[in-house]
C-alpha cells in the first residue's frame, strides 16, 4: 500500500492552509449583481499559509 507523502512545510494551525478568504459583508449586491465581500488575511501566517518558524519555537515544536 502506498504511503502518503509528508507535507513539505508546516501548515498554519489557525487558517489550516487557507490564508486569505473572502467574507460577505452582508450589504447585498450592487447594481451590476456583484456581491459585496471583504478580503481577510490570517494574522498568524500573514497570508503565507505556513506557520512561521518563530511561532513554532515559541510553542516548543522542533522543525
Amino acid at each position: 500500500m502506498a504511503q502518503p507523502t509528508p507535507a513539505r512545510s508546516r501548515v498554519c494551525r489557525d487558517c489550516d492552509g487557507f490564508p486569505t478568504v473572502a467574507v460577505s459583508s452582508g450589504l447585498g449586491r450592487d447594481h451590476a449583481g456583484n456581491l459585496h465581500v471583504i478580503t481577510v488575511t490570517c494574522r498568524t501566517c500573514k497570508g503565507s499559509g505556513v506557520t512561521p518558524v518563530r511561532t513554532l519555537a515559541r510553542v516548543g515544536v522542533t522543525a
